[in-house]
């Protein structure tokens, strides 16, 4: 991973009002994306977000940002930004990521977890923002992930044509479901949910790809995640906190059955 502090940082950041700032690299994620954590002499700290275009798009992440902040969701504020070098300065959410936090306190699971709901219950409250819906195309695009990337690594062959067409008959008829559909911030799992000042005051990340789709998908990924195992007994209460509290949201549109049934 690329973690050379871009040339242009030093004169942003002293446009921004950080000059002297100390700038620490931090471990970045599958993209093209960079994260530094700054610091001023007296202590103060920020994020910085380097997402170079072509390769990435920042207004994107802006955009969705200020409007999860602008509807009181915790994305952190935006303090600074550069749109043509890709640089932009963030409020620093801390250390404390809901997976570690709760691997080493399973006490609190619960808890953490049902705070968790209750934002996701929040934004699914809200109608759609202000964003593309998902498409067939998109869903197919996931999809594929799985063998254009995974099967390759691990040497399986697939039947690239009827996986594609199993995939298609059984998304197509969610399309019509998932309108008029809630914001879907597409990775919404404890990776990526910082414990900001308290166990029920969560800060949000890598949301910069969200559409308007089904209320299941984020649902999904939280309480079935592929990078930290939930157990049946609190997916099960936690899925039902979710639809005692989004009283709007049938819970038997959850139901793969009736996908199918169509």
């Amino acid at each position: 991973m690329e973690l050379t502090i871009p040339d242009t940082a030093t004169r942003f950041l002293g446009k921004a009002g950080w000059a002297g700032a100390r700038i620490e690299p931090l471990r970045g994620d599958a993209s093209f994306r960079r994260y530094f954590r700054v610091r001023k002499p007296g202590g103060a700290s920020a994020m910085l977000m380097h997402a170079p275009p072509p390769h990435e798009d920042p207004e994107q992440f802006l955009r969705v940002a200020r409007w999860l902040d602008g509807n009181r969701l915790r994305a952190p504020i935006v303090l600074a930004d550069d749109l043509a070098s890709g640089l932009v300065l963030l409020e620093d959410f801390g250390d404390v990521r809901m997976r570690e936090y709760v691997d080493a306190w399973p006490d609190d699971e619960v808890k953490v977890y049902s705070a968790a709901i209750d934002a996701l219950v929040a934004l699914h409250r809200l109608p759609p923002g202000p964003f593309t819906d998902y498409s067939l195309s998109e869903y197919m695009r996931e999809v594929r992930l799985f063998t254009e990337w995974y099967c390759p690594t691990r040497g399986l062959y697939i039947d690239g044509q009827s996986w594609t067409a199993a995939w298609e008959a059984v998304l197509a008829p969610l399309l019509s479901r998932q309108r008029p559909g809630v914001t879907v911030l597409r990775d919404y799992h404890a990776e990526n949910i910082m414990l900001v000042g308290g166990l029920d005051r969560q800060g949000l990340l890598d949301f910069q790809d969200a559409l308007n789709g089904h209320a299941a998908y984020d649902l999904v990924s939280l309480l079935q995640d592929a990078r930290r195992d939930v157990s049946p007994d609190l997916e099960s209460a936690m899925f039902d906190r979710y639809c005692r509290a989004a009283a709007t949201i049938d819970a038997s549109a959850f139901n793969p059955e009736l996908f199918l049934a169509d």
